[in-house]
């Protein structure tokens, strides 16, 4: 037998206990599939299968449609608590740190190798094992959020992997931009402030 359920908009915990919810009523050899929309969902119920010795597997269906399918294993009973507290941070993200982008550009001199230093410098960040809690980008680091950056697809990446990704709204409107964000929320200057006082670790690229 198996059974569908549509976590689309649903925060953590709520996919995890409700899939857990399922699989409780279910038989050896059904399966649930599990439809969520990011990549933190993925991981939260991977992690949950993994612990419970439940055979998962993931596909990506598009950049906001996810499919995991779990499987009841032939075993003893294995679902030991629906009210167990549930981890809600992906594993390769720790403490917390804050990467802050306030400009397009890496360093000073040439323009154009500035650019293409910080293009390299977030491509870089989706290939770290772990990764930043949020990425902060005001003044001209607005722009390297907005339809057509060259870094957009970089961004997208760790969002997907949990990663938050705040533009500075003030600066999106500067430059006439703000309908153009493609990756992440507008924020503000309160939680610019914020964000970084509470940090763990600032890097500033």
């Amino acid at each position: 037998m198996k059974k569908e359920l549509d976590a689309r908009g649903k925060a953590c915990p709520m996919p995890v206990v409700e899939t857990k919810k399922i699989l409780a009523g279910m038989n050896s050899g059904d399966t649930v599939e599990v439809t969520v929309d990011n990549y933190v969902a993925v991981q939260n119920l991977s992690k949950m299968a993994s612990q419970k010795n439940i055979p998962v597997s993931s596909i990506k269906v598009d950049e906001s449609e996810y499919i995991v399918t779990l499987t009841v294993p032939e075993s003893e009973p294995f679902i030991s608590d629906i009210a167990e507290a549930v981890e809600c941070i992906p594993d390769g993200i720790k403490g917390n740190t804050v990467v802050v982008l306030s400009s397009d550009k890496m360093g000073e001199g040439d323009e154009k190798l500035g650019h293409t230093l910080m293009k390299g410098f977030i491509y870089a960040l989706t290939e770290q094992d772990i990764l930043p809690q949020s990425i902060l980008l005001y003044n001209n680091g607005a722009k390297l959020s907005v339809q057509g950056s060259d870094s957009l697809p970089d961004l997208k990446l760790l969002e997907s992997q949990g990663v938050e990704i705040l533009t500075c709204g003030t600066c999106l409107n500067f430059y006439g931009i703000t309908e153009k964000l493609g990756v992440g929320s507008v924020t503000n200057m309160y939680v610019i402030a914020e964000k970084q006082m509470k940090a763990s670790k600032i890097v500033r690229p």
